[in-house]
């Protein structure tokens, strides 16, 4: 793993329609649109927030984890659009002894069913075993999330299997958790 092709500059990810790049203060209303929605986190880990000013702070809490090598969050934009944000993808969990990272992505809700979701983790996929040369990207699912587990298969990655009452997850409790990945040897582009 090259952890400094990632975090010496910030990598801007380009595809023919969609840009992963920094989320930044111009972004502040898309991205409290997208925290402010309960639905959006009904599957996830994360609590919304219904306060501008917490997630206007959450913009430099972004900036703080990309500088301490701990977490990447990209705002996924259409190119035909670059300013609007329609959602959030990020790496986290870097493990550099076996090689791998845990990705997570959520979306606005008027962006859902466009195939968004799946086309950015296919380019952040190809951007972590082609420039990052990860050997392992896993996700964690809840079992109830069948669009997310769409979007991971539809990616090739593949079921492990279910942790029961895995983790504590914020606003959840105990939640079992699916683990998918996807290995560099399988990886077809």
């Amino acid at each position: 793993m090259d952890m400094d092709i990632m975090f010496d500059q910030f990598p801007v990810l380009e595809s023919e329609e969609l840009i992963l790049g920094k989320i930044e203060e111009k972004h502040l209303q898309d991205l409290f649109r997208l925290y402010d929605n309960d639905k959006v986190f009904e599957y996830c880990g994360i609590i919304p927030k219904h306060n501008i000013q917490t997630v206007s702070k959450m913009i430099g809490h972004f900036e703080r984890d990309y500088q301490k090598r701990s977490r990447i969050k990209w705002g996924i934009f259409q190119k035909k659009d670059s300013q609007k944000l329609l959602g959030i993808i990020e790496c986290m969990d870097f493990n550099q002894k076996v090689n791998s990272v845990t990705i997570g992505y959520y979306l606005a809700e008027e962006c859902w069913g466009n195939g968004i979701a799946t086309k950015s983790v296919q380019l952040i996929v190809k951007y972590l075993f082609g420039e990052v040369n990860l050997n392992r990207i896993h996700a964690e699912v809840m079992p109830a999330n069948e669009v997310s587990k769409k979007v991971l298969n539809k990616n090739g990655f593949i079921r492990e299997g279910l942790l029961r009452q895995a983790t504590l997850w914020s606003g959840k409790g105990i939640v079992d958790l699916e683990i998918y990945s996807l290995l560099k040897e399988d990886y077809v582009e």
